[in-house]
């Protein structure tokens, strides 16, 4: 069967792989809805104008999904399982924000009794105007060979 992620014996430790999106308004919206969090900082206008934000911003945990995304894409169908996740948020993201992932293979762990591997992750994030709005560590678990 032929996969087409990187399984663990394509990796290679410092390899990097990246993705990009850009925030719009529905991503915080959705937000609000999915995590039942209506704080003023994602939903209010008015309540955002007073704030150090000055307009609303997107939730972190959605932050911290979208730079996950790169990781489910490059190891699409090689995955065994995303064993963690740890996300530091550094500066706000607004909707029309563009943010690149760019992810870091920063160790490999061989599981040879189940025919697997674990890849050490290291992700940065940042926004177009090459602010860091936030920092991650992965831990993937992968099919030895996708062949």
């Amino acid at each position: 069967m032929h996969y087409s992620g990187k399984s663990f014996s394509e990796i290679e430790v410092d390899e990097s792989f990246e993705g990009q999106l850009t925030v719009t308004e529905s991503h915080i919206v959705t937000g609000a809805g999915l995590f039942g969090d209506f704080n003023p900082l994602h939903v209010s206008d008015l309540y955002c104008k007073s704030t150090r934000f000055g307009r609303r911003i997107l939730h972190g945990p959605l932050t911290s999904a979208l730079m996950s995304a790169p990781v489910g894409m490059y190891f699409a169908g090689t995955a065994i399982a995303y064993l963690e996740h740890n996300c530091q948020f550094k500066a706000p993201v607004y909707a029309g924000d563009t943010l690149t992932t760019c992810w870091v293979v920063t160790d490999k762990i061989p599981k040879p009794k189940i025919n697997a591997g674990i890849a050490l992750l290291s992700g940065t994030c940042i926004n177009q105007d090459d602010i860091t709005v936030a920092l991650a560590e992965g831990k993937i678990m992968l099919v030895v060979s996708g062949k």
